[in-house]
């Protein structure tokens, strides 16, 4: 098992760079459940390119769950941290307990929300009568497994919060491996199409699940999961509840942001716009997921010292996930910019979606270099447990930004008009950096000189 590091006196270069690689790998591998998913389904004869389509009119709804995980698990990862950082190890595992009550209670409603009213949500979600039978398939067996989505997700993030990156990169790892060897079982042996990939995604989060749990109930896990704990204790849900607002808001409303651009892109492209919406959904992981994973990397680090009262240490934390998340997004910009029909080819083999899709990834992936910059400012304000500002930086870019820019720039650029919907996504990426990086800079400074007097 991995060392436990000494996350208030271990250098933090050497620290971050010990937890960096496991979370960064844990976040690409967890991009396989969907990815491998959209891959096979693709290459599907006859069926493929509507069957894709299909399936990524689902990716809000799954969005949506994996919102709902970090609703409980990343508002009360950095409590616990903060806990640990204080040494108050049995109020960490009470809130750990907390959390993991909540997510259960979750995952039964949506379970049963999803079971019943799929096929209604779907349409909203821009499923047509081309693609609704496809993306009712996939989601009516998906919707089964919410409770391992939730449970895989929301608990490894206390694995993580420990900083046992490798037991936490171990977890996703099982699960993505497994799916990616069952997916062309179900999809091409057993002939089951779309099903098939979802089945295999849901035994999958399952195996994942179930990991997760036998690791936080042994004694191998510094944080127990006992059930003793296992109660809504309100008095320490709340915190973590406001917290978990942000990630939850940045996931959920990428539900909203897809009904958004899928019902603009049917207006103007119809199936050809949405089906290049999900290629380029699949791209934008590639580049957050990484961002993500550093993130989770320093979240320990800062809150573990943010905790302990050493100031220092936090703005050491934070200047190198600044450096490092700058760094990453600069590359994969170059990269996509110069190359974008490589990655458009991993998720199609049809050349007239192909073709569509590649101006379209240059325009909407245009800011993506210094997104890095809001990703660092976000997410430290999670890691210090500052509710109000990581909720406000959250909200800005999509729900200010972004949501109106989709329908504001059909109407007033001159240009193509499905091309138009897609330059909605660099403007507000900008506008948010600069607000974001503005008011992280003042609330940070002022934040960490209150801790100094005090």
């Amino acid at each position: 098992m991995q060392n436990k590091p000494d996350l208030g006196r271990e250098p933090i270069g050497r620290l971050l760079r010990k937890l960096a690689i496991p979370t960064i790998t844990a976040q690409l591998v967890n991009m396989l459940y969907n990815l491998v998913d959209r891959i096979y389904i693709g290459h599907i004869e006859g069926i493929g390119t509507a069957a894709l389509t299909g399936v990524g009119v689902c990716l809000p709804i799954i969005m949506m769950l994996s919102a709902f995980a970090s609703l409980a698990a990343m508002g009360g990862a950095p409590r616990s941290s903060i806990e640990m950082g204080r040494g108050d190890t049995g109020k960490a595992e009470r809130i750990m307990g907390s959390c993991a009550a909540l997510l259960v209670v979750i995952s039964l409603i949506l379970t049963i929300v999803l079971a019943i009213w799929n096929r209604p949500l779907l349409l909203l979600f821009g499923a047509n009568e081309e693609t609704i039978g496809y993306a009712s398939r996939y989601m009516s067996i998906y919707c089964l497994g919410t409770i391992f989505v939730q449970g895989a997700l929301g608990l490894n993030a206390y694995i993580t919060a420990q900083g046992f990156s490798k037991m936490s990169m171990i977890t996703v790892l099982i699960g993505a491996v497994l799916n990616t060897i069952l997916d062309p079982i179900f999809i091409f042996v057993f002939k089951m199409d779309v099903a098939g990939a979802a089945l295999a995604t849901v035994i999958s989060q399952a195996v994942s699940c179930l990991w997760v749990v036998r690791f936080l109930t042994s004694e191998k896990s510094n944080l127990r999961l006992r059930r003793a704990h296992l109660r809504l204790d309100w008095k320490l849900l709340g915190p973590c509840v406001a917290l978990g607002l942000s990630p939850f808001i940045m996931q959920s409303t990428e539900s909203l942001i897809a009904v958004c651009f899928n019902s603009s892109l049917l207006k103007y492209g119809g199936t050809l716009a949405v089906g290049t919406m999900t290629i380029l959904s699949s791209i934008m992981q590639f580049a957050m997921l990484p961002l993500q994973g550093l993130s989770q990397a320093a979240q320990p680090i800062i809150s573990f010292n943010f905790g302990a009262g050493n100031t220092q240490r936090v703005r050491e934390g934070f200047k190198l996930l600044l450096i490092c998340c700058v760094s990453y997004a600069m590359v994969f910009w170059a990269a996509v910019m110069l190359f974008p029909q490589v990655f458009v080819g991993l998720f199609t083999p049809d050349q007239a979606l192909a073709e569509y899709a590649i101006p379209c990834v240059r325009i909407y992936l245009l800011a993506i270099g210094i997104f890095g910059v809001q990703m660092a400012c976000q997410q430290t304000f999670v890691a210090i447990g500052n509710a109000v500002c990581s909720l406000f930086v959250a909200c800005m870019r999509k729900i200010v930004l972004l949501i109106p820019l989709i329908y504001i720039m059909p109407a007033i650029l001159p240009i193509d008009k499905v091309h138009a919907v897609f330059w909605a996504e660099p403007i507000a990426d900008t506008l948010s950096v600069i607000i974001a990086a503005t008011l992280f800079f003042h609330v940070f400074r002022k934040t960490l000189k209150k801790m100094e007097q005090n």
